[in-house]
């Protein structure tokens, strides 16, 4: 009773009787800056955008013994590196309004055809319910959290992603998913290099069926490249019978329906294939396998495709979440994440990251793959797609995409057209020769009713149906056919309704799937709109407070630049639409790309790689590159710190590179004399160095400039990796710190929001003589004069959200965005100052200063209290804030990153919950709470925690001290939904619900 009396209490209290934390002045009364004009904008964003205002900027500045931001900007960068104020300014990068930004983002959205393309190819015009475009799509509290590292936090999309997970492994009939890759394309490249690790690196061969989507067979030339694995395009039914091949095949890749759209019975391929010792990839269409014979019931061993389908737009190629699946024996080299059910301290059900990609950072070089992202977003999206339907509907939706194509087919054959694929699910090739000239004759015709056919070659035209084409469509499909055969336009009406579908037996599905009672249970909408609600008020996003993620830049994702971003003008373009057709992207990716050079001072830029780790990978293979093309293609050493992130030298390994590690020094720096030494000892053979500035330990160092200038010397080239851009725009800029190429996460520094793990993307820009290199793509011109093979599938990776960073540059403007990591700076330090007497600050410069994070560092709690980092990030849920980056660079610290959009109070509330940890830190070190059951061991304290009775309590602290340390939580408290998650051991497998 007492713990129900005390709920009660918590629930009931009055607002006025909780104190309120002073500061300088209130930051309700606070105004914008008076508009110099009359004529002045009001709606300026960077006003919404930097938290602190000028009066709290003076405030913390005097903290720290300033009274001017240059001179604290003085002591924080180093002098040598500084770049002029007017490089990034108004005047060079102009600002718009809110309301200009809008106008504009509609003027070029007119500049984007509104034609209708069925050219297919893996993307779709997906139909997107509104009640998950509304929702979920343009949903902060969908699109702003983190990855679910933390899992009291973060059971809602932990739980829709077991959604996901099951609804792959049930439609694709395969024993383990992971919860999203990148796309189509990469997801392929994956498949093929987990072939050749299971052979044990030994095999040296893989196969693709020559029907594999164009841009998927791209992505896998560059791949292989950097494996120095043997890629062979062909008939893989003709190929297999090689007994040369046979012996070194690692593995093959099938497409399932093709490109063409017929769909194979490739069970006798499938035991030739294992007979040999190779696995089966298959590439698949979610669709179609509520139809069709799912792979995983012929024998693949691992299947993927892009799950877009599932009411995810176009977006002219993306974001749109791969799928992943395996067999039960490979889950352990499955890349990506998994997650998997566990338990909490108090034995409830909790959901946990299982095989956290995170393993680069343990196998650094040794690891052959460098995902270290996801699309969860749209991963979450697909699985609400398919609670929404459930499997009845879903079949409806592809029987009647199937009879259209049936009709379709009835049609144009009535005219004289062949159909050349005898068994398909939605996908149409037609021979127009019987008919026609040429196929320039059907897509002349097809232009004239504003669609899009696919160009497969000067005699075949392709058509793919979707969810979208409704019975008007189609007659319009079938009036195009009429006029390039002069024939009559009544056909369709001519044809009977087909009633069965016309999927030979043998490919029929006959097993269920999605049989969950999630996905037989939300089919109303006020059922889906409760459920994505309460997954949603499970987790803890930047709707709630900051999340100061080191490494991380968790800033604001504004509402203004979001909102083009679900517009059908952009939404709705396919990506292999005609160039003329797609104007006002392209002048979208051409300024964005400008501005991008303009900020890192290079020469030029590609957006098409679509994560951060994707831009290492594609900066080091265009480093590759550029040695092959002077005859130096010997050099294959790259040099990287111990500090490095992770995925550094996962990437050089996955680019054809040696690693070798370069040390650093106790307080945090390069190590320039083994820096030299190594470079000098390779200079034959030296390719590249890569160097994260400022440096994962959040420190502008001074030998920056001298250590890209050894790399120089010795022959290589300097990849500055631009995770921490953040700290540079408008004080330094990679090509002044002495870089030749550098990758953006614009996900981090341009504002993109993380999509609780995804989508991110990683642009890259080089120096102008790595420019000839940036990547190609297979079905649009672009990339240099010698192009490296596309990285992504999409020509501009993904391209829909280059939108948001788009939109927030041109907001922020020059004055802005050097604005912005002015704060960022000073917002670090401000809270470097008031922990460091409570807390050790790891790492700083000389002027005793941090850049845009602070490293602290917890050991000397381990031995003094027992507590670990983990115990300091579960008591910070307690204080409704996200933990910072727990035990990374250094297994003992936190990283902090407040970035600029976080106001005074809501730093100063972040500091006092930190001054209040190490508060009750002392009391166990004073022997008050006892080492193995306080406050930090036991947390989190969830609401289940708190009413138990006072038997079970048993607790040498009060309800009110676990749950309300702090007087302001009292008005405003996130509650964790779960206690602590089992980290450890405990992991129930099976994955279904």
């Amino acid at each position: 009773m007492a713990a129900l009396r005390f709920a009660s209490a918590l629930r009931f209290a009055r607002l006025s009787a909780i104190p309120r934390h002073t500061h300088l002045h209130a930051r309700c009364l606070a105004t914008a800056k008076s508009p110099s004009s009359l004529f002045d904008s009001l709606d300026t964003f960077t006003d919404r955008h930097v938290g602190p205002d000028d009066q709290e900027t003076s405030f913390m500045l005097s903290k720290l013994g300033y009274h001017s931001l240059d001179a604290f900007l003085s002591a924080t960068v180093p002098a040598t590196i500084r770049i002029p104020a007017t490089t990034i300014s108004d005047a060079s990068m102009p600002a718009l309004s809110e309301s200009e930004l809008h106008a504009r983002a509609k003027a070029l959205g007119k500049q984007n055809s509104q034609f209708k393309s069925y050219i297919g190819m893996g993307y779709h015009n997906a139909v997107v319910p509104p009640v998950i475009l509304r929702n979920v799509m343009e949903n902060p509290a969908w699109y702003t959290p983190y990855t679910p590292y933390q899992p009291e936090i973060a059971q809602g999309r932990l739980e829709s992603l077991v959604n996901y997970q099951t609804m792959i492994m049930s439609l694709t009939a395969m024993d383990i998913a992971n919860a999203s890759l990148l796309d189509e394309a990469t997801a392929a490249a994956e498949g093929m290099v987990m072939a050749y690790v299971h052979s044990g690196q030994k095999r040296m061969s893989f196969l693709v069926d020559n029907a594999v989507l164009p841009q998927t067979i791209a992505v896998l030339r560059i791949r292989a490249e950097g494996f120095g694995i043997r890629l062979l395009v062909g008939d893989v039914t003709t190929a297999i019978n090689d007994p040369e091949l046979r012996a070194d095949l690692a593995g093959v890749l099938l497409q399932y329906p093709d490109v063409n759209g017929q769909i194979s019975d490739y069970r006798e391929l499938v035991n030739q294939v294992h007979a040999s010792g190779a696995l089966v990839v298959c590439a698949t269409d979610l669709l179609a396998l509520t139809l069709l014979t799912p792979p995983g019931e012929w024998g693949a061993d691992i299947v993927l495709g892009n799950s877009a389908r599932f009411g995810v737009p176009a977006g002219y190629g993306g974001p749109h979440g791969a799928f992943f699946a395996v067999t039960d024996s490979l889950k352990r080299k499955m890349p990506g994440r998994l997650i998997g059910r566990s338990k909490d301290t108090m034995g409830n059900l909790a959901y946990r990251l299982a095989l956290q990609t995170r393993e680069q950072h343990i196998r650094r070089e040794k690891a052959t793959s460098n995902i270290c992202t996801s699309q969860a977003l749209l991963a979450n999206m697909a699985a609400m797609y398919a609670i929404y339907h459930g499997p009845a509907s879903l079949t409806r939706i592809a029987k009647k995409v199937h009879l259209f194509t049936q009709l379709l087919h009835a049609s144009v054959e009535r005219l004289g057209f062949k159909v050349i694929n005898g068994a398909y699910f939605d996908t149409l090739t037609i021979d127009v020769s019987p008919v026609c000239k040429n196929a320039e004759v059907v897509h002349a015709a097809a232009a004239l009713e504003f669609i899009n056919l696919r160009r497969v070659d000067s005699t075949h035209v392709g058509i793919t149906l979707d969810e979208s084409v409704v019975h008007e469509d189609l007659q319009t499909l079938v009036s195009i056919f009429a006029t390039a055969a002069s024939g009559p336009t009544g056909v369709l009406s001519s044809i009977p309704e087909p009633t069965t579908a016309a999927i030979p037996s043998s490919f029929v599905r006959t097993s269920e799937f999605l049989p969950h009672r999630v996905f037989n249970s939300h089919h109303s909408e006020t059922e889906m709109l409760r459920y994505i609600f309460h997954l949603a008020s499970k987790d803890l996003s930047l709707v709630h407070t900051m999340i100061p993620l080191g490494s991380c830049t968790m800033k604001l994702n504004s509402t203004s630049s979001m909102i083009p971003l679900t517009w059908l003008e952009f939404g709705g373009v396919h990506p292999f639409a005609p160039v003329d057709q797609v104007g006002g992207y392209r002048q979208i990716i051409k300024e964005l790309e400008a501005d991008l050079c303009k900020i890192t001072g290079f020469h030029s830029c590609s957006v098409q790689p679509n994560s951060g780790a994707a831009g290492e990978y594609t900066g080091l293979t265009v480093i590759r590159a550029y040695h092959r093309s002077r005859g130096e293609g010997h050099r294959d050493v790259c040099l990287i710190p111990l500090s490095a992130h992770g995925t550094n030298p996962a990437s050089a390994v996955m680019a054809g590179l040696k690693v070798v590690p370069v040390k650093t020094h106790a307080d945090g720096n390069l190590d320039l004399v083994d820096l030299k030494a190594k470079a000098e000892k390779h200079k034959d053979n030296l390719a590249a160095c890569m160097i994260t500035y400022p440096s994962t330990f959040g420190v502008f160092e001074d030998g920056v400039a001298y250590a890209c200038k050894i790399i120089h010397e010795n022959g290589g080239q300097v990849y500055l990796d631009g995770a921490n851009l953040n700290a540079q725009v408008g004080l330094t800029n990679p090509a002044v710190c002495g870089g030749d190429v550098c990758h953006l996460n614009l996900h981090k520094t341009f504002a993109i929001p993380h999509g609780g793990g995804g989508p991110g993307v990683g642009p890259i820009c080089v120096a102008e003589h790595l420019a000839p290199f940036l990547p190609s793509h297979p079905l649009v011109e672009i990339g240099g004069d010698n192009a490296i093979s596309a990285v992504s599938a999409g020509p501009f990776g993904s391209a829909s959200i280059l939108l948001i960073s788009w939109a927030y540059i041109k907001m922020l403007g020059g004055n802005g965005l050097s604005q912005s990591t002015n704060v960022a700076l000073l917002n670090a330090n401000y809270m470097a100052q008031r922990l460091a007497t409570h807390y050790t600050i790891r790492f700083k410069n000389a002027n005793g200063h941090v850049a845009h994070e602070l490293l602290i560092d917890l050991a000397e709690f381990d031995k003094a209290a027992g507590l670990k980092v983990t115990d300091f990030a579960k008591r910070l849920q307690d204080y409704g804030f996200h933990p910072p980056t727990c035990s990374w660079p250094i297994s003992t610290c936190m990283l902090i990153e407040p970035t600029e959009s976080e106001t005074l109070e809501e730093i100063d509330r972040f500091c006092d919950a930190m001054i209040q940890i190490r508060k009750e830190v002392d009391d166990i070190i004073s022997g008050k709470q006892p080492r193995d059951n306080n406050l930090l061991r036991n947390a989190p304290h969830p609401l289940s925690a708190i009413v138990l009775s006072d038997k079970e309590w048993n607790r040498p602290y009060s309800r009110e001290e676990a749950a309300y340390p702090m007087p302001w939580l009292r008005e405003k408290k996130f509650w964790p939904t779960v206690s602590r998650v089992d980290d450890g051991g405990y992991l129930i497998r099976t994955l279904v619900l």
